[in-house]
């Protein structure tokens, strides 16, 4: 990371799927050539079809392919490839890997790896971003002996989260509501650490009931500059995995922005952050917001962010790959309407979600205004238990929240998928509920609150009513200005009346 441009004209993409294509498609439009690399079951997939070129690093299991920092580099070397960029999870967030990219004179696409080790150890996060300033969540500073751990517990009260000082993605993570199933849970959540990341150290972090998960997306070149483009609500989640998040938030106002804009600034500047990155934050019901954890990396819902302020994050990621400056300043950062992504995954949600594999033997793609899909499956293509399930990303804009909601309807009722099972009936049921409609959810909502096969679902029509209604609130609420005559009564109360009376 230099003052000095970089012109590179080819980069290879360590690793696949949609984030694989996406990151093709930015090359494309920049005129840079492309290399992909793909393992012995991947050789047909779409990031093959689109590279400029590909090479077989390979088989299967991504511990021989895409996590082969040796064969990546050697494809690299071999292809006269002189950036790479790593997309999000396999290497993405290795220090390693970022480091033997710059020993051999490859631009990293991402940050340094001082800032990914700095960050990437969950523990030593905690510890810089409260050097800085940040606020974080009560909890352990070390792995501690398991004694210690457990006295820990009791100080900091339950219910906890037991967490994995490495890695993300809920693995190596257990609530624990009660003192007397705390060593069974931490004995759980060391095997599972020790099996997804190679170490099972762990510590304890309070768990903040009632909480939102906002996340703030940064930008920082290599000439000081760190600006953020505002909020992500990603509070629909299962078992610490996100399903589906929107920006800008329901519960966000331009105050609480800012505040945490600044605050996520200032935990990049704390580790000489550049390039893209994102803050993730818990906010309690007091609309207090705490530090959960930084990802050094391109995150998979970067595309609403996009599309509300109308910054393309991966070009920007390769702008300052290349030394160059931010193309925009913070006060240049506005949010234009509202976007929702849906993950649309090969999974059955009526078993458990369990993974489902197989050919796809037919696909019909949403379209029309407001309708983004990034995708890197198509008919045909086989889906198979070694990678993750997500087949496409659905992102739908819309001038308010209300229209995104109707746009996310209308698409998910187009999406067509044969041969495999989707979660799309769960997107479908998520978005008919008052709740969701309305804002009010937290990230416990899914599990403890929603109920895919009960009997809650609402007519299509009236769900579209009700996501006027919010809409017209919202338009109301900025423009403050009250009406004559109007009702003692706002559409928030309506729909909470139309809670009561449906008993959610």
């Amino acid at each position: 990371m230099t003052d000095t441009p970089t012109l590179f004209r080819k980069v290879l993409i360590a690793n696949r799927g949609e984030i694989a294509v996406r990151i093709i498609r930015a090359c494309r439009e920049l005129g840079l050539e492309t290399v992909a690399v793909y393992s012995d079951v991947d050789r047909n997939a779409m990031h093959v079809r689109y590279a400029t070129e590909a090479y077989n690093i390979g088989p299967a299991p991504a511990r021989e392919s895409y996590l082969s920092i040796e064969k990546i580099l050697d494809v690299a070397k071999r292809s006269g490839a002189d950036a790479i960029h790593p997309g999000y999870g396999f290497l993405a967030e290795r220090p390693d890997f970022a480091q033997a990219c710059i020993d051999e004179g490859i631009a990293f696409i991402g940050p340094p790896p001082s800032a990914i080790g700095a960050m990437g150890d969950k523990v030593l996060a905690r510890e810089t971003v409260e050097r800085a300033g940040v606020p974080i969540v009560p909890g352990t500073e070390l792995d501690l002996p398991d004694e210690d751990l457990a006295h820990a517990a009791g100080l900091i009260g339950y219910p906890l989260l037991i967490k994995a000082t490495a890695g993300g993605g809920g693995k190596g993570m257990r609530r624990v509501d009660r003192p007397e199933d705390f060593r069974a849970a931490l004995q759980a959540a060391r095997r599972e650490a020790k099996a997804a990341f190679g170490e099972d150290a762990v510590y304890l972090e309070k768990l903040i009931e009632g909480a939102r998960h906002i996340e703030i997306q940064i930008l920082a070149d290599s000439h000081g500059n760190v600006i953020h483009l505002g909020e992500r609500e990603c509070s629909i989640q299962r078992r610490h995995q996100k399903l589906l998040e929107e920006a800008p938030s329901p519960i966000m106002d331009a105050e609480l922005r800012e505040r945490m804009g600044q605050v996520a600034v200032a935990a990049a500047k704390a580790v000489n952050y550049v390039n893209a990155g994102t803050i993730e934050f818990l906010v309690d019901k007091d609309r207090n917001f705490y530090f959960l954890e930084m990802n050094t990396r391109l995150q998979v819902e970067h595309p609403v962010t996009e599309l509300v302020t109308n910054v393309d994050i991966v070009k920007e990621q390769i702008r300052i790959a290349r030394g160059r400056k931010l193309s925009r300043t913070q006060d240049e950062i506005v949010l234009k309407g509202a976007a929702i992504e849906c993950r649309i995954n090969a999974e059955d949600p009526y078993n458990n979600f369990l993974p489902s594999t197989g050919r796809i033997t037919a696909m019909t793609v949403p379209s029309g205004p407001g309708v983004r899909v990034d995708s890197g499956v198509t008919t045909g293509d086989m889906i198979t238990p070694y990678y993750d399930p997500m087949i496409a990303k659905l992102i739908c804009w819309g001038d308010t929240r209300g229209e995104a909601l109707l746009r996310m309807r209308r698409a998910l009722s187009e999406y067509r998928i044969m041969g495999v099972k989707t979660n799309i009936p769960f997107h479908q049921k998520l978005l008919d509920s008052t709740r969701f409609i309305a804002g009010l959810f937290d990230t416990s909502f899914v599990e403890e609150r929603f109920d895919l096969t009960g009997e809650g679902e609402l007519r299509p029509e009236i769900a579209a009513v009700l996501a006027t209604l919010v809409a017209h609130e919202q338009r109301r609420k900025a423009a403050q200005v009250v009406g004559r005559n109007e009702r003692d009564i706002s559409n928030w109360k309506m729909i909470g009346r139309w809670q009561r009376m449906r008993q959610i």
